[in-house]
């Protein structure tokens, strides 16, 4: 029943990816009252699917592509609605809502098989530490769509333009503390799970764990994270250096997914 509920989650997230646009767009609210409650009824189906998917192999944590996109993807609809609820903004679900849609369809259509057999795989601490990864994940894609409507939205106002599909953007401070705050939301999460996964994986694997391409990769996405927060506070970094700071750290972000072709740590014999 697990992927009947997700693809009942993947066509209401198509719903809302497609109500957002005259919402924010076009400036139509009553579209914003179908984006909603699709997107909370998404995210409810959601979370019962990937709770019975994970129930069903009897671990509680995402052991292969398609669990971890299904996880991600509830974690960044989780993250538009608490943007929704804290500063009454559809804009960031523009991208967001379709980001979402996207990353349920291979789970809910083409599940994966491949899973990970490893004594801890029963452990909480490794489901906290994928947990808290995700969502630091999370909270840096936000931070990284934020910044961008933020650098557009600078351009318009200094355009003078007043016009236009961009004029729905929410006010330039409002863009700047959803990228800050999200990224003070990400780096705790961020900073756990590497402590727990290095602690878990050192029983293992020893010293050789620090020197794993992933491992390594992951400490120094972690400082480049710590960098970006500390100068964006001290010098109250906005617009285009904002915009490629964050994207700096995001594209580490993709290198390290990348590294698990090439890791021992995080590569793990299937099961049949």
């Amino acid at each position: 029943m697990s992927i009947f509920w997700l693809k009942v989650a993947v066509i209401l997230y198509g719903v809302a990816s497609l109500a957002v646009l005259p919402a924010v767009l076009y400036d139509r609210p009553r579209w914003r009252l179908l984006a909603v409650p699709a997107t909370v009824a998404a995210l409810f189906f959601h979370f019962v699917s990937v709770a019975e998917m994970l129930n069903a192999v009897h671990h509680l944590v995402p052991v292969n592509a398609s669990e971890v996109q299904a996880v991600l993807g509830l974690l960044l609809a989780a993250a538009f609605l608490l943007v929704y609820a804290r500063y009454r903004s559809l804009t960031v679900g523009v991208v967001l809502l379709p980001a979402v849609f996207l990353l349920g369809l291979m789970p809910a259509f083409a599940p994966g098989r491949r899973q990970i057999d490893v004594p801890q795989l029963h452990s909480a601490w490794l489901w906290l530490h994928i947990g808290l990864l995700l969502t630091a994940y999370a909270a840096l894609c936000v931070s990284v769509l934020a910044s961008v409507l933020y650098l557009i939205q600078e351009k318009r106002l200094k355009a003078r333009t007043h016009t236009g599909l961009m004029s729905k953007l929410p006010p330039l401070e409002t863009t700047d503390q959803i990228a800050l705050r999200s990224l003070l939301v990400g780096l705790p999460c961020m900073t756990a799970g590497l402590l727990i996964g290095s602690a878990l994986a050192q029983s293992l694997y020893g010293a050789a764990y620090f020197r794993d391409p992933k491992v390594l990769l992951s400490f120094a996405m972690w400082i480049a994270y710590v960098g970006m927060i500390a100068i964006r506070r001290s010098s109250g970094l906005r617009g285009r250096r904002a915009v490629w700071l964050s994207s700096f750290v995001f594209f580490i972000m993709l290198a390290v997914w990348s590294a698990d072709q090439v890791s021992s740590v995080h590569q793990f014999a299937g099961r049949p």
